[in-house]
Formats: C-alpha cells, structure tokens, sequence
C-alpha cells in the first residue's frame, strides 16, 4: 500500500512533522513494506510555516524586527519552492503575536505590525514570485497600519506627519500616499492564509470580537472600532477600495483588510492555501488511504481546518481517509476515527503524546486494509 500521512500540530505536544513521524514511525512497525509519504499540515495559523519549509524541503531564515510594543524581536521566515517559483512564508505571529508580550502589558491602542511589514521585508530580498502571510494569533487591532508603514505607505496626519503606531493613532489619520511603496511589493503576488469571516467593524468586527482577548477594555473596543471605520473611509477616499465588509477584513485586528488595501493581497481559506502550496493532490495520487489528524477534533475542526479538508480532498479523489487525533469531541461522517484519550486514556495522551501515537497508528495499521472502522 501507498499511504500518505498528512495531520496538522497537536496543539500543546505534538508539531505536525512530529505527528507525521509518530504515524509514520508505528504503520511502517506494522507494515514495513508500505510506501509511507509524510506531508505535514496546517490551516494557515501558527505552524503553517514549519508545516511549509518541512512538506517543501524548503528553508529558515531569520530577521530582527520590532514586536507589537517596539521591543526587539528575532523571527523566523520561510523560503520554500513554489508553483510560480521561489515562495516566501511569513507568520504575523512570531512578529506581532499575543505570546510575545505579557497580559498585563497587552494594548490594542498601542500594538503595531509593524514587525510583520519588517518580516516581509526581509523576505522580499529572495525575491519571491509569491508571499503567504498567515494571519492567526496577533496582538493588533491597526489594520495592517504599522505593516503599512514598514513597506513605505505613508499614513499623514493633518500636520502631514507619519501618524504613531497602534489601533488608537488611525483617529489621526488625515491621508494615504503609497507612492514611496517598497518597488518589490509591486512584483510580488501576496496571499493570505485566514481562517475567520469578520468583517473589519461593527457587532461582528475585528475590536468587538477579537479586541477583549487582546488586551482591550469595553471604552477601548468601541473607540477601536471607530478608528478601523475611519481607516477604512480613508482608504475608500484615497485608494478606491471599499473593505469595511470584506469577509476576512477583520482578522488579526484588521490586517486582513489591511493586507488587501496595501499590498494587493488576496484572502484565501488557510487549508485550502496550504494544500495548494504542497501540492496535497498530486501527492495523493497513487495513495491508497490517507491519515490525517490533529490534537483536539471538535466541532470547531468541521470548519476550515486541516482534517475535514484533508479529508475532502482525498474523498474527491477517490481515496479513503481515517482521522488519528489525541481527542474526539465530533466524529466526522463516514471516516473512521481513532483517538489517544479513548485508547490510552488523559494521562498518556498528554504525557506521551508521541510514543503513544506510534502505538496508536500500529495497532490502526495492523488492522485488515479496507477494514478500519474503529477500535
């Protein structure tokens, strides 16, 4: 049999190459005579980048930058072969993330992206026919502002000065010149990996309901929620788009829109994004099943993450897929499913994640071909 190993992170224990391995490590103890593909996934949020350099044999490389707060902060990129030619990943989280910075020093009003700009920077000397940025996990609410600025727009005040970074300095906001944009930008094609809807304002807005977790208060949301209106009315006027209800305008503060107005980037569903970039398709031609998985299967997993969507493709191709996943909270329809926690119980599952899915995949592989129906 040809079988292709395709899960996301276990969130906490597991990365999705260290999954792929556990998988790969206990079938081939059952089967060593099985072709045994390794590809692991991600949905566009954190581990995107690792999941893309591993799948693509692709490489790290490294930028200081500033953080949310202007603290210095080394992040990593990726440069990986693309379909057009050389493709640059870049997670805003290891630039602008939440975890850099404490809860108490958490403040939306102050926040910049302004080191994810400074990411994709570094990035652009590659050259890169085509950018992925993965949107998940910020600390920002500046509608790619700081991003912005990095890259050469320019966001005047009435005195006709560089408006200051974070959420609150958009109110400032008299005019957008992106003349002085970096050239490169103009040549390169720029994707975005985003896994949310919102739109950039209102009851469904990036400050109403991303704004709290970042640090925000109810006084702060709703003068966050003004200041992205008035962004969004400043690039209408100056730049001709209209992104106030752009699905996925709102995600990471409002980067997402951001994204789009500046840089001419286009939203994509961050699965879909990543199983374009590894050719998933391709790779699953010939296979005669697929494994996928992740750490916690939920309802939230039916949405847009890697194993519905792994799933999905495998199902369009005609080849079976089986979920391997350290928690069940759903079960997806028709796929056999097989988890940590019911096998082995809370305690391995969390403390010996790996070892224990190598178990878990043996025992799965040693099971008839065509008869996985649960343990």
């Amino acid at each position: 049999m040809r079988v292709l190993i395709a899960p996301d992170k276990f969130r906490g224990t597991l990365t999705a190459a260290q999954a792929a391995r556990a998988v790969a490590t206990g079938w081939r103890r059952a089967r060593p005579d099985d072709e045994v593909v390794e590809v692991p996934m991600a949905d566009g949020g954190e581990g995107t980048l690792d999941a893309m350099v591993d799948a693509l044999d692709g490489e790290r490389r490294r930028a200081s930058v500033h953080g949310p707060l202007g603290d210095a902060v080394g992040a990593e990129y990726g440069i990986v072969p693309g379909p057009s030619g050389v493709m640059a990943v870049v997670e805003m989280a290891r630039a602008s993330g939440l975890a850099l910075i404490g809860e108490a020093r958490r403040d939306p009003k102050r926040t910049t992206t302004r080191g994810t700009g400074e990411l994709i920077l570094a990035a652009l000397g590659a050259a890169p026919a085509e950018v992925v940025v993965c949107i998940g996990g910020s600390a920002t609410n500046d509608g790619g502002a700081g991003l912005a600025q990095a890259l050469g727009v320019q966001l005047l005040d009435r005195a006709g000065g560089e408006i200051g970074p974070g959420g609150a300095a958009l109110l400032d906001l008299q005019r957008i010149d992106v003349s002085g944009v970096e050239p490169a930008v103009r040549r390169t094609r720029f994707l975005v990996a985003c896994d949310v809807e919102n739109p950039l304002t209102g009851p469904q807005g990036a400050s109403v309901v991303f704004g709290p977790q970042k640090g925000a208060t109810a006084d702060d949301v709703l003068l966050l929620d003004r200041a992205l209106g008035h962004l969004a009315a400043v690039i209408f006027r100056d730049l001709g788009l209209d992104v106030r209800d752009l699905p996925g305008g709102g995600a990471a503060g409002g980067l997402g829109a951001g994204l789009v107005a500046f840089l001419g980037a286009h939203l994509r569903p961050g699965v879909e994004l990543v199983m374009n970039a590894v050719d998933l398709g391709r790779r699953m031609e010939g296979a005669d099943l697929v494994v996928t998985g992740e750490g916690t299967l939920d309802e939230q997993s039916l949405h847009g993450k890697v194993p519905v969507g792994v799933i999905e493709a495998a199902r369009g191709r005609g080849v079976p897929a089986i979920v391997l996943c350290g928690r069940a909270e759903v079960r997806p329809r028709d796929v056999p499913l097989f988890d940590l926690v019911g096998r082995f119980g809370e305690d391995r599952a969390m403390t010996d994640s790996r070892a224990a899915l190598e178990d878990l995949a043996e025992e799965v592989a040693a099971k008839r071909p065509g008869l996985w129906s649960g343990p």
